[in-house]
């Protein structure tokens, strides 16, 4: 697995679900430590994504048939 592939597998996927896993942290009223930290965690995934999404996915090899040629 090339290191785009794993980037378009994991890597951009969990830095979506950081930023949602933050704000979801900043709005529930159970834990304080996770409130505190909400902003840090959405910042992270916001970083992380920004990082990512600028990751070019592995061009699309194209095939030529027999078809094409004639």
């Amino acid at each position: 697995m090339t290191f785009r592939q794993l980037n378009q597998k994991y890597l951009a996927p969990g830095a979506q679900t950081l930023m949602i896993f933050g704000i979801i942290s900043l709005c529930q009223p159970w834990s304080l430590f996770l409130h505190q930290n909400g902003l840090m965690l959405t910042l992270i995934g916001l970083i992380a994504f920004l990082v990512t999404s600028k990751i070019a996915p592995e061009p699309e090899v194209v095939e030529e048939t027999d078809e094409d040629i004639i």
